[in-house]
């Protein structure tokens, strides 16, 4: 995996602000319609919280000591709003469709693989702990 494609990628991504959100939801509850329910109807909010996140993980994903304890913190909060381990599939194949969409030509296989790679750390990581007993 390399960190800095991700980081030129998600820049690049990125111009299209809440599009990029709007996108990603939509490819969600298209992909699981009984997902939809564990949203606000409005969604303004979760696409700010969603950007948000995924800058997070980005900007420090060459950095373990910061991204792991955020990612372990995200986890434990989306248990706590419901979120179970069968979810993040459909989360991690939504998320590679808004990245492949808004690269354009730019997507190809190793920026996939590497992305799938960063989801599937992002993903073990935050299920690990919502798997934790609470202290």
């Amino acid at each position: 995996m390399d960190p800095q494609k991700l980081k030129d990628n998600f820049a690049l991504v990125g111009t299209n602000g809440v599009d990029v959100a709007e996108y990603f939801y939509a490819d969600l509850f298209a992909r699981e319609p009984q997902l939809r329910s564990m949203f606000p109807a409005a969604m303004t909010k979760q696409h700010e919280v969603l950007l948000a996140a995924l800058s997070q993980i980005v900007s420090t994903v060459d950095d373990t000591e910061a991204l792991v304890p955020f990612l372990r913190d995200l986890g434990r909060r989306h248990q706590g709003f419901g979120v179970l381990g069968d979810h993040y599939a459909p989360v991690g194949a939504s998320l590679l469709a808004t990245l492949a969409h808004f690269s354009g030509p730019e997507w190809n296989e190793d920026l996939e693989r590497d992305w799938t790679a960063a989801y599937g750390l992002v993903a073990k990581v935050m299920t690990e702990a919502a798997s934790e007993p609470v202290s």
